[in-house]
């Protein structure tokens, strides 16, 4: 819980003070150790964040698991990167956001009570969001990458992997007016998939069944587009088999220890545009997060319900091995500090 002193600043927008609270530090694989932290002032263009939460991101997990090329004890807080909350102190040359003001955006130390940020790399929470978890880096991955995917209404769209990035994108592809197919291993992500408006399901198990299926639902023709949402060597080769012809591949899954070895062959035979859709300047992410508000308040993306798993930072290493596992039900993860229940 936050301190006194803190709920202090917040409140009535107080002096910047330092203040101490919790932190989270990886000292080694699948061992996260909570510690108290003393926050210094903001720097002069920086802003201080008493966190509500932070998400817990797929790409964060190996450096839980451990890789040799990892180096531990990992900074603290570190990795969390989905983190939103009020702002608690600024710095003498914020211009632009102030004490109290609720903001998501680019912070990279969140699995804790309090992180800091530039004043540019963060974006106000509307007050549409009020009262629920807003982990906007993730949310902005996913605008980002619908665009970068050029939907069109009547085209048919894969998502390759349904976790919650590709349940989100199934969410817009239909909103665009397409023809979507949800593909993906777990029974529990395809009936999920055809809630949220997927209007063919595929089990992701043997290459040449996928490509039958796909074959079969579009009279040969293949997809118009694929996203792969997966970051797995085998689901990537899968959908470069079910793009068309001169069609669109679109790489959202993180891919991560080492290379991958692909079906070279298939993508020159067919003129696949392979689009890499991760973005790595801030102010692409900050766009992607006001689109994805502007899309939830149209009603085209309903992430809330999607945040199936809520934890302490105490209990971190029990959202990571969850987020191993993948039980049947399970789609995202949070570290809650302070309550941000939907209303």
């Amino acid at each position: 819980m936050f301190s006194n002193k803190t709920t202090e600043v917040i409140d009535k927008k107080t002096e910047c003070v330092e203040v101490k609270g919790k932190s989270l530090s990886l000292e080694a694989p699948k061992k996260f150790q909570l510690q108290e932290v003393t926050y210094r002032q903001p720097k002069k263009n920086e802003v201080r964040i008493a966190l509500e939460g932070c998400g817990v991101c797929a790409s964060s997990q190996p450096i839980w698991e451990g890789r040799p090329w990892f180096n531990y004890p990992v900074e603290d807080g570190n990795p969390g990167h989905e983190g939103w909350g009020f702002i608690d102190a600024v710095g003498p040359e914020v211009k632009n956001l102030e004490i109290g003001d609720r903001v998501t955006g680019m912070s990279f130390n969140s699995f804790a009570q309090y992180d800091y940020a530039p004043e540019q790399n963060l974006i106000k929470i509307p007050n549409f969001i009020k009262n629920k978890p807003f982990p906007g880096e993730p949310l902005g991955c996913v605008a980002n990458i619908y665009t970068r995917s050029d939907i069109q209404k009547g085209q048919v769209i894969a998502i390759v992997g349904c976790g919650f990035l590709g349940l989100m994108l199934v969410q817009l592809a239909k909103s665009r007016g397409a023809k979507v197919i949800g593909v993906s291993r777990s029974e529990s992500s395809l009936t999920e998939a055809k809630k949220e408006g997927a209007d063919y399901l595929i089990k992701l198990d043997k290459t040449e069944d996928v490509v039958a299926k796909v074959k079969e639902i579009t009279k040969d023709q293949l997809c118009d587009r694929v996203i792969e949402c997966t970051g797995k060597e085998n689901a990537l080769n899968t959908a470069i088999e079910i793009t068309g012809v001169k069609k669109k591949l679109i790489v959202a899954g993180f891919h991560q220890g080492g290379f991958r070895s692909v079906n070279m062959q298939m993508l020159n035979w067919r003129g696949i545009d392979m689009i890499n859709a991760h973005e790595r300047e801030i102010p692409v992410y900050l766009e992607g997060i006001r689109m994805a508000l502007d899309e939830i308040q149209k009603g085209n993306l309903k992430p809330f319900h999607l945040f199936t798993h809520r934890f302490s930072l105490q209990q971190a290493d029990r959202a990571f091995k969850l987020m191993e596992e993948r039980p049947e039900g399970f789609i995202k993860a949070l570290l809650i500090n302070k309550k941000a229940e939907d209303v």
